[in-house]
């Protein structure tokens, strides 16, 4: 089975957000070291507040029960078991600026050597007339390809080593070796199994 092994670090609970506080019930979670120097003061009361030491990420995940979790515990890769679905959210990797045909999957023009447009992404389609003629916002065209965010979803948990800190998912997910991703459980349901 192709899998990507992930390594979770320390992820710190910094804050719990309830429905009668905060409208809503989520955890904030801190990751990764950072340089004393390069934390905000804002950042560094909150993280005095939280008891724990500055981290680079912070990041917020939706909980049905916020409660069990309190300010300052570790949450490793335990929380995750063997066969559970999860999503994954990374950077894909830049790809540098690319043309249409590579960035978009355009058709190429004609090759022979009467044709002038062999790899132009041809006519974009600016069809209003008078002083209002543009291209319009989003169309495809070449550019910078790659460094966005990217989710994976529904990937299945092969394996969870919790003495290592190692999590072990079937299949690729986004971003370059050692790049950051949060994983989380998925948001689509199971599938019904065939009868």
């Amino acid at each position: 089975v192709p899998v990507t092994v992930v390594e979770s670090g320390n992820n710190f609970v910094l804050r719990s957000k309830t429905v009668e506080s905060d409208g809503y019930n989520a955890v904030q979670i801190g990751f990764g070291d950072i340089k004393e120097k390069n934390v905000t003061k804002p950042l560094k009361g909150q993280f005095e507040k939280a008891g724990v030491k500055a981290v680079r990420f912070i990041r917020e995940m939706r909980l049905a029960a916020p409660s069990e979790y309190n300010v300052g515990d570790t949450i490793g890769v335990d929380i995750f078991a063997e066969g559970d679905l999860v999503d994954v959210v990374g950077t894909s990797k830049g790809k540098g600026f690319a043309g249409g045909i590579k960035r978009h999957n355009f058709a190429r023009g004609p090759m022979g050597h009467g044709s002038k447009s062999h790899r132009e992404p041809g006519s974009t389609g600016a069809m209003i007339s008078g002083p209002g003629g543009r291209v319009l916002k989003g169309k495809k065209l070449p550019g910078r390809m790659g460094g966005e965010r990217v989710t994976v979803q529904r990937l299945t948990v092969v394996r969870v080593d919790a003495d290592r800190n190692l999590i072990l998912i079937k299949g690729a997910i986004p971003g370059p070796k050692k790049g950051f991703v949060v994983i989380k459980d998925t948001v689509k349901p199971a599938k019904a199994a065939k009868e």
